[in-house]
């Protein structure tokens, strides 16, 4: 029988499968820069381990673009995003590396929903080929699906 709540099973790996414009530029962002292990690859895509799921950069330089945004929380957010939700050491420290890194971010790391259910720390950047990422932290993970 299989559970359709919508909550994750243990062990659980997410699959997510994007287009970029440059493997290359790829890989350095997220292979350098972000740290991640390689996996399997060919001329056309490279995968990794993007913080324990698959992350598969496909070259599709026809489908990558800036993602157009919508107010949230009295700001701009890309509405085509995905990223991780970190334990908030570890999300500061990725800000901290990201900064030193120069990184251009399209929202700075901040504090959103403050005082709220669901508060979290959560910044938006770039790849190089327009996907926006989101990382977010919150001190109560079970905040996470607050209403």
């Amino acid at each position: 029988m299989s559970d359709n709540s919508g909550s994750q099973q243990s062990g659980s790996i997410f699959h997510l499968a994007i287009p970029v414009d440059d493997l290359a530029a790829a890989e350095a962002f997220y292979g350098d820069l972000f740290g991640c292990d390689r996996g399997r690859r060919s001329d056309r895509w490279i995968d990794f381990n993007f913080f324990g799921h698959q992350l598969v950069t496909h070259l599709a330089p026809d489908e990558c673009g800036r993602a157009s945004t919508g107010p949230v929380d009295g700001k701009n957010v890309p509405v085509k995003h995905f990223g991780v939700v970190l334990d908030p050491k570890d999300w500061e420290a990725l800000a901290a590396r990201l900064q030193a890194a120069g990184t251009e971010f399209i929202i700075e790391p901040g504090i959103r929903f403050k005082g709220e259910p669901g508060e979290q720390g959560t910044f938006f950047l770039l790849d190089p080929a327009g996907n926006a990422l989101e990382f977010k932290c919150l001190q109560q993970i079970d905040q996470l699906f607050a209403a």
